[in-house]
């Protein structure tokens, strides 16, 4: 295992003083936002010589490229085609999607280009609300054609050029639990370009214990973000999970944090992870609101790092 960065916490530094601060603080690898606004938009990463700078520049700190994101973008493929997305891109439900589709495929040529073999990111959801069995009991089901004729072709493609596409479980997406990922391969029929972005907190939200995620599809978990969740009992008495309104509002039942600060049970995590044979990158992701960018990554390394499990089992030796 690697410890990783999902670098979208650097923002606000400039690039040399944030590849610096993460290689000083022992990250291995990073994890690229490359989606629509993001600081290394895939369109403007495609232009001739922007490749070989990011190389590079990142070879002068000994960090490497693990993986590019593609969440905003690729919430498109099934949507909301509504307002919500507009932010994304504004238009019809079909510009929307043929938006998405296009910028996936862009961001399979730049990560072949910079010989990263995954690209993590979301899918979207048509209505994530249709979880609950009213008014029409089929309606998840009723989605599965949609997501089939919409992601196979870019996995095709994402296949042809050597890359993976790891789907990030996550309320408001179509694969939001351990039941609709393991339908998705079904649905895929095993496709060899799809796997799964296992982000723990992502799952906390949604009930669902990230253990027993990793048991189930560990062959096919690709990506790991090293967020913890957090259930805050005297609020989600008032409000639940899933509570509406700005993301760091005092009284919300749920929140991500670093870490070692939540309720993920990340010995067991990591074993199982370990056990499945998982030896990637284990990123950091910092959306805690609680703790300021650099303090909550320094807590957060400082938690991780002796946990990782650095190399495969072996045979008995006793």
């Amino acid at each position: 295992m690697r410890l990783g960065l999902y670098f979208a916490v650097c923002n606000r530094m400039d690039l040399d003083t944030a590849f610096a601060w993460a290689s000083g603080l022992g990250i291995e690898c990073l994890e690229l936002s490359t989606h629509v606004s993001a600081r290394f938009d895939v369109d403007e990463m495609l232009a001739p010589g922007r490749v070989d700078e990011l190389r590079r520049a990142l070879a002068g700190y000994g960090l490497q490229v693990a993986a590019l994101n593609m969440s905003a973008d690729g919430q498109l493929l099934l949507g909301p085609h509504h307002s919500d997305t507009d932010g994304i891109h504004a238009g019809t439900a079909d510009e929307k999607r043929a938006f998405g589709c296009e910028r996936m495929r862009r961001a399979a040529q730049l990560a072949e280009q910079l010989e990263v073999p995954i690209v993590t990111g979301f899918v979207g959801c048509e209505d994530y609300s249709r979880w609950f069995p009213w008014p029409d009991e089929d309606a998840w089901t009723n989605m599965e054609n949609g997501f089939v004729e919409t992601v196979a072709p870019l996995l095709d493609e994402f296949y042809r050029r050597g890359v993976r596409f790891a789907v990030e479980p996550h309320p408001r997406q179509f694969v939001y639990n351990t039941e609709t990922a393991l339908r998705s391969v079904e649905l895929l029929a095993d496709h060899p370009a799809w796997g799964f972005n296992l982000d723990p907190a992502n799952l906390v939200l949604a009930g669902v214990d990230p253990v027993v995620f990793a048991n189930e599809l560990g062959d096919r978990i690709i990506n790991v973000h090293a967020k913890d969740g957090e259930l805050v009992a005297h609020h989600a008495a008032r409000s639940g999970l899933l509570a509406h309104g700005p993301w760091r509002r005092p009284g919300r039942g749920f929140r991500f944090r670093v870490p070692g600060w939540g309720d993920v049970r990340w010995k067991e995590l990591i074993t199982e992870l370990s056990v499945s044979g998982y030896q990637g990158p284990i990123a950091i992701e910092h959306e805690d609101p609680t703790m300021a960018p650099a303090e909550g990554i320094e807590k957060a390394v400082a938690f991780l790092e002796p946990l990782l499990i650095r190399h495969p089992p072996e045979d008995r030796w006793w």
